[in-house]
């Protein structure tokens, strides 16, 4: 029996052929009274740790999905941003494949998982390594913090970066009570890292400035301003 996944959420929904069944109704009521479906058919409370938590993988991938169309104007300005451009959406597009392979496995119970169920595995943390490793080679060292801005895809990246962060704190949360997979904390821990990485990255390939931050900063002198 193959698995096919509903368009809303990570649950999936089986057929005996294994194709991805017709979409010809979005709406169910089945969670108007606050509960949602896991893959083994349990219903939980949507406000359920759980949920929180792939439910912020799927802001995740949504923000990732944001920077890609992001890239598609920023590609346009040079070859050697068109090329930068299509690297990085080539690892944006796997890193959705993956965010979606975690929250499907956050959708289901331990005793629910199949055979060939699509998981996050160590060599997934170990490809974002070199894809930070690549990256690093292009850019200069940071000597202060920086900022979250610069180019378009560069800012979603930084805001991609703080939503994996808030994701993995609730993994870690989840996996205080319940059995997590080490290889799915380290991949959410890693690909926090590889967005920071890819927004400098992408900036400095379209010659965009980072912002510095300045510990002695000081507000604008209204008479300066303009107007």
């Amino acid at each position: 029996m193959g698995v096919c996944f509903q368009p809303r959420g990570f649950g999936p929904a089986t057929t005996k052929t294994g194709c991805v069944p017709k979409l010809t109704r979005i709406y169910t009521r089945t969670g108007d009274d606050g509960t949602t479906g896991l893959v083994g058919g349990q219903r939980i409370k949507k406000n359920a740790l759980r949920i929180e938590t792939y439910g912020t993988v799927d802001e995740l991938s949504s923000i990732v999905g944001l920077t890609r169309t992001a890239l598609v104007d920023a590609r346009r300005k040079s070859q050697h941003a068109n090329e930068a451009g299509a690297e990085l959406d080539a690892w944006l597009a796997w890193t959705q494949d993956v965010l979606f392979n975690l929250g499907s496995d956050l959708a289901t119970l331990p005793k629910d998982r199949w055979e060939g169920m699509p998981l996050i595995e160590a060599a997934d943390a170990t490809a974002l390594e070199r894809a930070i490793d690549r990256c690093q080679r292009d850019l200069e060292p940071l000597a202060n913090f920086i900022h979250p801005g610069g180019s378009y895809p560069g800012a979603f990246l930084h805001q991609a970066r703080t939503i994996s962060r808030r994701a993995e704190r609730l993994l870690v949360t989840l996996a205080e009570s319940e059995p997590i997979s080490s290889d799915a904390l380290r991949y959410l821990n890693r690909l926090s890292d590889a967005l920071f990485v890819w927004s400098r990255w992408i900036n400095h390939a379209l010659n965009q400035p980072e912002h510095l931050w300045n510990a002695k900063t000081k507000p604008p002198d209204p008479h300066q301003a303009g107007p």
